[in-house]
């Protein structure tokens, strides 16, 4: 096989060397997904054991697709923040079936094939003020810490809605060798990621999930941690007694319910993701590329058309294996960092998840104690996006601040992508800015249906 005819290594004064190592770089930033993903979608009622195998194939397969489409390092996996959106929003929240949030995901896949053939993803783009493009990362990297600090217990359900974990109570009642000292786990996490990512460490998030998990054996094998399976607090250990056998992918594969597809929820959902998808996808694409010095003269990434397309094949073909939507991670930075400049960087990469495809009991043994603090931290990692914020011009930042409050307070992305579109009309349409500043047709249309929705709740 001719890597340099395939790659084009030299035009991008890269070898074949540096973008393995590229490669396995990107792929040790975001292994984590292989353990957080099943533990985030379980909750939603799927089996864990698929969701792992859907999740390193999905990514396997969109992974090679970038490859193949764009020749670009960018690496893919079921996205953080979507799932959560397709867990705790659509399934627990709004009371759809995890099979029909499923085919939400199919569906936006296929819209997003669509818009990435044509020109009408620019028309979206362009359409949704930048302001407001921040202010969903940011919400939805609030609402990802939250729901990070709700699985490790470390916030807790109270007479004020929310309260930290009483470890009082907790020593009382007789569970703080069980579930007390997994909050403790936790927050030690926490801050041991914090201090990997403040010094650099490549792989820090995986890194931290494997010594916050590592601390918990090192406790249940010392006595510290007890078992309790009626508190959730199991055997830390991996088990191989089934061997290292592939999950099977039985109870997810085509999986998908296509009934109510034609309600008005189910197209706030699709739309949802797709919104998502597309803006944190393009977000990514030119974030990343324009640290690798990829971006063109005017700022435009060459062969965006087959990333984006990558992309949206990779979501659908998620769908159909089982998980929530597939997107471009913005770990990629990492392999970047470390010289990857083509395709090359991105099949490693696969093959590591292909791999990583036979050593599931290590990754389904990850307790949401470990996992927690990686959400917590890529929640904070999102968050720096206010920074994007135009703070000056209130009818951008009060709809902005609306759009990140509503999501984690309203326990749904989807409501601050709504709230945060109706505010910015409406405010840009009272104090009389909207003619200046030419709002899209597709913003009023957007905020006209979504004051229906909530009219016909």
């Amino acid at each position: 096989m001719n890597l340099e005819k395939l790659f084009h290594l030299k035009e991008n004064r890269t070898d074949v060397k540096t973008e393995v190592l590229a490669g396995i770089t990107t792929f040790m930033t975001m292994a984590y997904i292989l353990a957080v993903n099943p533990s985030i979608l379980s909750d939603a009622g799927m089996n864990s054991g698929a969701v792992f195998t859907a999740t390193a194939l999905a990514s396997m397969i969109a992974t090679l697709l970038m490859a193949a489409f764009a020749n670009y390092p960018f690496v893919l996996a079921p996205g953080m923040g979507l799932n959560t959106y397709f867990a705790y929003t659509v399934v627990l929240q709004m009371g759809y079936s995890w099979q029909t949030a499923l085919a939400a995901v199919f569906i936006e896949g296929i819209v997003f094939i669509v818009l990435s053939l044509t020109n009408v993803r620019e028309a979206i783009f362009n359409a949704i003020p930048m302001n407001l493009k921040h202010a969903v990362s940011v919400g939805i990297g609030i609402f990802i810490a939250f729901i990070g600090m709700q699985n490790a217990k470390i916030v807790v359900d109270s007479s004020t809605l929310v309260a930290l974990y009483s470890f009082k109570d907790s020593v009382q009642a007789g569970t703080f060798f069980s579930e007390g000292i997994t909050v403790v786990l936790a927050l030690a996490g926490i801050l041991i990621t914090g201090i990997l990512l403040i010094k650099n460490v490549k792989g820090n998030i995986l890194w931290g999930i494997l010594i916050t998990w590592g601390l918990g054996i090192l406790f249940q094998l010392a006595g510290l941690y007890q078992v309790n399976p009626d508190l959730g607090c199991y055997s830390l250990l991996p088990d191989f007694s089934g061997g290292l056998s592939v999950p099977s992918l039985a109870p997810t594969l085509m999986q998908m319910d296509f009934n109510g597809i034609l309600s008005l929820d189910f197209f706030v959902v699709m739309f949802a993701f797709l919104f998502v998808d597309l803006f944190d996808t393009l977000g990514t694409l030119i974030g990343v590329a324009s640290k690798a010095d990829m971006l063109d003269k005017d700022g435009k990434l060459p062969r965006i058309r087959g990333a984006l397309l990558a992309d949206a094949v990779g979501t659908s073909a998620g769908a159909v294996l089982g998980t929530s939507t597939t997107t471009t991670f913005v770990e990629s930075t990492s392999g970047v960092a470390e010289g990857g400049r083509t395709g090359l960087t991105a099949v490693t990469a696969a093959a590591l998840f292909g791999l990583s495809l036979f050593l599931s009991p290590i990754f389904l043994a990850i307790p949401s104690f470990a996992t927690a603090p990686a959400l917590v931290i890529v929640g904070f990692l999102m968050m720096t996006s206010i920074t994007k914020i135009d703070f000056s011009d209130y009818t951008e930042a009060i709809p902005s601040y609306i759009a990140i409050t509503a999501m984690p307070f309203m326990y749904s992305i989807s409501e601050g992508i709504a709230m945060g579109v109706i505010s910015y009309v409406v405010m840009n349409l009272a104090t009389g800015k909207a003619a200046k500043k030419m709002i899209s047709p597709l913003m009023y249309i957007l905020a006209i249906v979504f004051v229906i929705k909530y009219i016909m709740l």
